[in-house]
């Protein structure tokens, strides 16, 4: 079935690509983008077959995301962020999943898990209040996952924080308008989220502590291991999957672009070995970073199909190997873009916009390098899983 996918996503190619500018336009993807993703199916890859979708490896839904955004990197970002929705809603209660996807398979929905929400407890759930940003695709979406700190019942959050992960469907949060305004990845309207007073049931609440450790697949009887990879593996491989394909595009587009290119010295491109040379080695790091990110999502699987917990040490190091990749690939693409002259970055040439998004997309927090790689430093010393900050998202 992912192969499938693919080939909708190949046959798709051309139509992805050329809404890319006006995704950017909007400032959102279009009715005609989210259309055709919907008839790739990447979105459904990591949903349950129960509920129309594939259950697919988390490789292969990697794979897709890179496809997509080879073409048009905002629409692979919405592919990436959105697509793994699925896959934690297949641990969400099964009331909360008829709901989400009563009127069919290609219901889609948003996010962010960033816990700035705060959720007082009331009789059978909780009341819950405030304000998000970075909600990728949020326009296209019927329901939300927000992340949430859990109070008191006056309020106040409790000590040490408790988070959760709280659904709610698009009637009980309003999206912000004109509150997406960036340098990269502006198709991907990802726009700022406000909650007030709403009333979110126990159901419908997902602790976050039980997502990080692995019970939540547990408890929810899951048996297909691509439900076990560890959570902070499966969320930060569809946005970095994401940054690699936009990536490709970049070289892609550039290697076209140079193909007939003469430099103002008169040199054809080709027959320059030092822009050869450094194309080559921008080439070689992107696809190292391509491997590198697959082949841990496959270590993973393989880990949790053979019955086995992926350890903190083992979690630490995926999440340098996935945070490591996203970073060597856009260094090489501002090695590309260095060579590609000033015509490249005019306005009706898309290694700009690849380029841009590449780099809006390392921003993102999933990426930021250092508590991650101090943290793998320390556990392959053998010193003790670090407390506090540094164990976040691992």
């Amino acid at each position: 079935m992912a192969d499938t996918v693919l080939e909708a996503i190949e046959q798709a190619a051309d139509e992805l690509a050329e809404l890319g500018p006006d995704n950017e336009k909007l400032g959102r993807l279009t009715d005609d983008a989210a259309a055709a993703l919907r008839r790739t199916g990447v979105i459904r890859l990591l949903q349950p077959a129960k509920h129309g979708g594939h259950e697919a490896h988390p490789r292969e839904f990697a794979e897709a995301v890179l496809a997509t955004a080879r073409h048009d990197g905002s629409s692979g970002w919405v592919a990436g962020i959105v697509g793994v929705h699925p896959w934690e809603m297949a641990m969400a209660d099964p009331r909360v999943q008829e709901e989400v996807w009563r009127s069919g398979p290609d219901t889609w929905i948003a996010s962010p898990y960033a816990p700035m929400g705060t959720a007082r407890p009331v009789g059978g759930g909780y009341v819950f209040d405030g304000r998000w940003q970075f909600s990728s695709g949020t326009d296209h979406c019927d329901w939300i996952f927000l992340g949430g700190r859990i109070t008191d019942a006056e309020g106040t959050p409790l000590q040490p924080m408790r988070a959760a992960h709280f659904i709610l469907p698009r009637s009980d949060y309003e999206i912000v308008p004109d509150s997406w305004d960036v340098v990269g990845l502006k198709g991907t309207g990802s726009k700022d989220v406000v909650v007030r007073e709403a009333f979110v049931p126990e159901y419908r609440v997902i602790d976050f502590g039980s997502l990080v450790d692995g019970t939540a697949p547990r408890e929810a009887g899951l048996t297909n291991p691509a439900y076990h990879v560890p959570f902070t593996c499966a969320f930060p491989l569809g946005i970095t999957a994401a940054v690699l394909g936009i990536a490709e595009g970049a070289l892609a587009h550039h290697m076209a672009y140079q193909r007939q290119r003469v430099q103002i010295t008169g040199t054809k491109v080709v027959d320059d070995p030092y822009v050869l040379t450094a194309i080559s080695e921008a080439a070689a790091e992107i696809s190292a970073s391509r491997v590198a990110l697959l082949d841990n999502a496959s270590r993973m699987y393989d880990a949790v199909a053979a019955g086995r917990e992926v350890t903190f040490d083992e979690r630490a190091v995926g999440r340098r190997t996935q945070v490591q990749a996203a970073w060597r690939a856009v260094r090489a693409v501002d090695e590309i873009v260095a060579r590609s002259g000033g015509n490249a970055l005019r306005g009706d040439n898309p290694i700009q916009r690849f380029w841009r998004d590449a780099h809006m997309g390392l921003a993102h927090a999933i990426h930021v390098p250092g508590s991650v790689f101090h943290a793998s430093a320390l556990t392959q010393l053998g010193i003790d899983p670090p407390p506090g900050p540094m164990r976040s998202m691992i």
